[in-house]
């Protein structure tokens, strides 16, 4: 049977799944074999749109054989049959659906990576889209308190919308990541992400939010005793002086080279804007410059 025509394959196991004069029951059984049979025949041939669809139909197979594993393997070659069609919105349907069988195996780990392999493949052709399955991904995570297997989707998700100058929606995904790492008692990988928040603030030129980013962080223990904290006081305060030989020096201190590739390559473009007035503003408004020795 594997040597035969696989459009015979489909036609046969179509026939078995319908109800007919002469068939009063359905065979999902040996239907579902058969799909499988013609989707891999199909794969071989890099006939991608039918071994797209026999790959579909024997998902369905397995859903009604009450297999939602296998249903949920055979969504996933589906999607990866999509993107060789470069069917990008196929590519995220058959992923999401791919999870979703897989929750309702109760497996979380699988269900999150199927969507970070969609989320992957969009990111290019679809970023709103695969930002949006990196977010799915982590929640999925988070709802299973496996909030340490999240660290990289949330990494991930920022630097699309770092990419996509969406400097906001980036500092939110690192301010989940921070809280996620908190819960973990990772404080490295929480103080990193802090730090990272306020250095895109500043590649922004959005130097209050920058500040006040650094006074909410502030609040928490683990960042203050951190290294990621005497740097950004430092850069900081070097915005406030209006110093932007002491910005550069600060931007290749061994804190911001520790962090993801991204990030530095922000860090090492600062200042973006004019600095110089924010010292103008300082003096007028009459405040003190940062002290980055006081930390009270």
């Amino acid at each position: 049977m594997s040597r035969s025509d696989p459009n015979k394959l489909i036609s046969k196991a179509d026939k078995l799944t319908r109800l007919s004069f002469t068939r009063w029951s359905t065979d999902w059984k040996s239907a579902t074999v058969l799909y499988e049979q013609a989707a891999n025949a199909f794969r071989v041939a890099k006939d991608y749109e039918k071994a797209k669809t026999a790959y579909e139909k024997a998902s369905k197979g397995q859903e009604m054989l009450s297999s939602p594993w296998d249903a949920a393997k055979h969504m996933e070659s589906a999607a990866t049959q999509a993107k060789e069609l470069s069917n990008w919105k196929e590519v995220g349907d058959f992923y999401r659906r791919a999870s979703e069988l897989y929750i309702e195996c109760g497996r979380s780990q699988p269900a999150s990576d199927a969507l970070e392999k969609g989320a992957r493949a969009l990111a290019d052709t679809m970023p709103d889209e695969a930002v949006q399955l990196y977010s799915d991904a982590c929640t999925i995570l988070e709802d299973d308190e496996r909030d340490q297997m999240a660290f990289d989707l949330y990494r991930a998700a920022a630097s699309i919308y770092i990419k996509l100058e969406k400097y906001t929606d980036a500092v939110s995904f690192l301010m989940r990541l921070g809280l996620a790492a908190e819960k973990c008692n990772a404080t490295n990988s929480q103080c990193k992400a802090y730090l990272s928040a306020i250095i895109i603030y500043l590649y922004a030129h959005d130097f209050k939010q920058a500040e006040k980013c650094y006074n909410d962080c502030y609040q928490i223990d683990a960042f203050v005793k951190s290294d990621q904290n005497r740097c950004a006081s430092k850069l900081l305060a070097a915005y406030t002086d209006g110093d932007i030989e002491e910005i550069k020096h600060v931007t290749h201190s061994s804190a911001i080279a520790n962090l993801e590739n991204v990030i530095i390559k922000l860090a090492r473009k600062l200042p973006t804007g004019d600095v110089s007035a924010l010292k103008a503003d300082t003096i007028e408004d009459g405040e003190e410059p940062l002290d980055e020795n006081d930390l009270t």
